[in-house]
Order: C-alpha cells, then sequence, then structure tokens
C-alpha cells in the first residue's frame, strides 16, 4: 500500500459500526421506545411485553456465544451478513404481529441475528489493527449502538406521530428496511482479515503488502477449545461480569425511578436519555484509546469507577444536577467496558479466534445482566425506594474496578505490532 492511502481496514472498521446501528440500535434499542405503542396496538400487558425483551435477549445472548464461533470457523463476512439478514428481516416481521407467540418469536430471532452480528464485528479490530491500535478501532465499531440509539430516537417518533395506532407497525418496517440495506453495503465492503486484501494490519510494523488470498486454514475445533482452557481468558469473563450486573440496573430503572420516585415527567425522562444516547456515540472510542494507552487492565478499572460514579451520584444527588452528571458520566462510559473487554478478547487468543473468545467472555456478561434486574426490582420493592439498587450497581461496579486492577497482560503471545 502506498504512503497516504486509506488503509482498508479503516473501511472495515466503520462497516463494523454500520452493523452496531442496525443490530443494537433498530434490533434492541428501538424497542424501548416502541414499547408503549405495542402495547396499545396489541392489548398486551407488561409481563408479555417484559417477555418479549427477556425473549430477544435470549435469542441474543445464545447467538452471541456461538457466532464469534461461526465467524472464527467459516469467516466473519458470511456470519455478518446472514445475521443482519435475519435481523431485518424478522424486525419487518414484527410489524405484522396480531399474537404475542408470533411477536415472541420475531423478538427471539431478532435477538439471534442481533447476537450473531454483534460479536464478530466487535472483533474486526482485533483482525485489522496491530495490539496498539486494537482498542481505538474498537471504540468506532462500539460507537454504532450510541449512534443506533441516537438515530431510533430521531425516527421512531415522528413515524408514531404520522401514522397513529399502526405507527408501531410502520417503524418495524422502516427499522427492518434500513437493515437490510445496511446488510447489502456490508456484504460489499466487509473483509474478515487483512490477508484476503493483501495487507498487513493497521499499525503493524511489517506494513509489506500480503499476497492477496483466502486468510488462511480455517479454525479447528481443537483450536476453539483453546479459547475456553486458557484460564486468563475465564478471569476476563469474570471482569467482564461485573459490568452485566451492573449497568443493567441503571439503564432498566432510569426512567422509572425519575418519573415514578422523582417526579419528572416522561418527556424529561427521555430528554435525558437521548443525551445518554448521544454521548455514548463518542464513548467507545475514547475509551478503547485509553485502553490502548494504559492497558487494558487500567484502562478498564478507570471505566469502571467512572460508571460506579454515574450510579453512586443518580441515587444520591436527587435533583436536576445530579440527574444531568450521572446522564453524563454514564453517557462518555457506557460502552466503555464492552469495547475493552473486545480488544482484550484479540490480545488473549489472538486475531483468528477473537471472535470465539469474545462470545465465550460474553456468556457472563450474559448471566450478570439476566441476574441483576430481577435483583434491582427485588431491592426497589424491599425499600420503596431505588435508591439502594443503584447503590447496588455502584457496589458491584467497583467491583469490577478491582478485579480489572488483577487482569494480567497476554503471555506468550505474538503480536501484530510487536508490542505487548
Amino acid at each position: 500500500m502506498k504512503p497516504g492511502n486509506l488503509h482498508y481496514g479503516w473501511i472495515v472498521i466503520f462497516m463494523g459500526m454500520l452493523t452496531t446501528i442496525a443490530a443494537h440500535g433498530f434490533g434492541r434499542m428501538a424497542y424501548t421506545l416502541l414499547l408503549p405503542a405495542m402495547k396499545d396496538g396489541l392489548s398486551f400487558d407488561y409481563t408479555q411485553l417484559g417477555l418479549l425483551g427477556t425473549g430477544n435477549f435470549v435469542g441474543y445472548l445464545s447467538m452471541a456465544i456461538i457466532g464469534g464461533f461461526l465467524a472464527a470457523r467459516f469467516g466473519t463476512r458470511i456470519v455478518i451478513t446472514l445475521a443482519l439478514v435475519l435481523l431485518g428481516a424478522t424486525l419487518i416481521l414484527t410489524g405484522l404481529a396480531h399474537s404475542f407467540h408470533f411477536a415472541l418469536g420475531m423478538r427471539f430471532l431478532t435477538g439471534l441475528g442481533n447476537g450473531a452480528a454483534y460479536v464478530p464485528a466487535m472483533a474486526l479490530g482485533s483482525a485489522w489493527f496491530a495490539m496498539n491500535r486494537r482498542g481505538f478501532a474498537t471504540g468506532i465499531v462500539s460507537g454504532g449502538i450510541g449512534a443506533g440509539t441516537l438515530i431510533s430516537g430521531l425516527l421512531v417518533p415522528p413515524i408514531l406521530t404520522a401514522y397513529g395506532a399502526e405507527g408501531w407497525r410502520h417503524a418495524w418496517f422502516i427499522l427492518g428496511g434500513i437493515a437490510l440495506v445496511i446488510a447489502a453495503v456490508v456484504c460489499v465492503l466487509v473483509r474478515s482479515r487483512p490477508e484476503e486484501k493483501g495487507l498487513a494490519p493497521v499499525g503493524a510494523q511489517n506494513t509489506a503488502a500480503l499476497p492477496a488470498g483466502p486468510a488462511g486454514p480455517k479454525v479447528s475445533a481443537l483450536q476453539w477449545s483453546s479459547v475456553y482452557r486458557k484460564g486468563a481468558v475465564w478471569y476476563l469473563g469474570l471482569v467482564y461480569f461485573f459490568y452485566g450486573a451492573s449497568y443493567i440496573i441503571y439503564m432498566t430503572f432510569f426512567a422509572a425511578y425519575l418519573v415514578k420516585e422523582m417526579g419528572a415527567t416522561p418527556a424529561y425522562a427521555g430528554g435525558l436519555w437521548a443525551m445518554v444516547g448521544a454521548l455514548s456515540t463518542f464513548c467507545g472510542v475514547i475509551w478503547g484509546a485509553i485502553s490502548d494507552r494504559l492497558g487494558r487492565s487500567r484502562g478498564a478499572a478507570l471505566a469502571y469507577f467512572v460508571l460506579a460514579a454515574a450510579y453512586a451520584v443518580f441515587a444520591l444527588v436527587k435533583a436536576p444536577p445530579g440527574f444531568y452528571l450521572s446522564a453524563v458520566l454514564f453517557g462518555l462510559s457506557a460502552w466503555s467496558i464492552p469495547t475493552i473487554m473486545a480488544a482484550a478478547a484479540g490480545d488473549f487468543v489472538g486475531p483468528r479466534l477473537a471472535p470465539a473468545g469474545l462470545g465465550f467472555i460474553t456468556l457472563f456478561f450474559g448471566i450478570g445482566q439476566a441476574l441483576a434486574p430481577a435483583f434491582g426490582g427485588y431491592l426497589a420493592d424491599l425499600s420503596g425506594s431505588f435508591t439502594l439498587p443503584f447503590l447496588v450497581a455502584a457496589g458491584i461496579s467497583l467491583a469490577g474496578t478491582a478485579a480489572s486492577l488483577f487482569l494480567k497482560k497476554p503471555a506468550g503471545l505474538q503480536t501484530d505490532s510487536g508490542t505487548s
């Protein structure tokens, strides 16, 4: 590649960002905005609406684990493309729902597409960038979560207003159509590894072009087993668990706390949440770069500390300044840990197995995310306030800070950049 030319890795990483816009922004975050209209349109109760969310998460977690191994075996491009097609099609079909079981099935299938697209996309930074730039690159991909949330927030309300009672159906149709367009663009432009373009990773010391062609031998089952046999990968999963168990309490009860306990209007809570979405668009890049400079251990510890501060301020400073400060702190660090964990997975298992490594540690994150909302709700019922759940979330995040400090650097792993 000639000096001054744009390395194809940057194109790939922005395709990863488009993927997370569709997968997380449309596949998961848009549901929060469409939930009230679906309740009225389908006469669902809150238990059913909650089960739709659970079905989506079960699908996501199932394929987030498996999808990483599939991407390592068959290639990131194939897996992401098929996953986005599934996601787009089921978003459209969700708009045709007339029964609970059909809606539940579609949300489950959307979750499968979400997980199968998201994990390989987050691992693209490990394949296309040297270790000292992986965090920054992965941060660009995770920025799609915030961008997708923001796009959904700007797109969905006008659709609901324009189409009235059937607006939620049209919103799903439009979001699904956009996701299918993104699937086509990603299929054309994304590549699994730099060898396919005859390139070395971005930032690698050896920048000489490689022969274009297949990306080397496929990953075998024996190599897959090396992922879950590494004690360091299990510990990385433990560190990720604390994020899943803490951030989800804050996200789940954010609006309920403001509206039901603090007496704020839904519009106020929605505006504050939109600000979180806008700020979180850039947080992955910020924290990925921090982890590149400080190391994954200290970067994750610092991110966990900021998140803990966001939860504690929300619980203890019961006034608008506290609400805004908490929202800013959370928005600027919301996707910090997923970004750092994705980069760290590549550090520990290498670029080729990075999707499998990230899929494996996502299991730990998912367990925390599955258990914490019910526990937080129980604490709120027990204490008659959301203060205690948010303080518990802060405590869990501080435990993540401590655990991160004991995260060791990968040993004996040859990196693309020659650094460790």
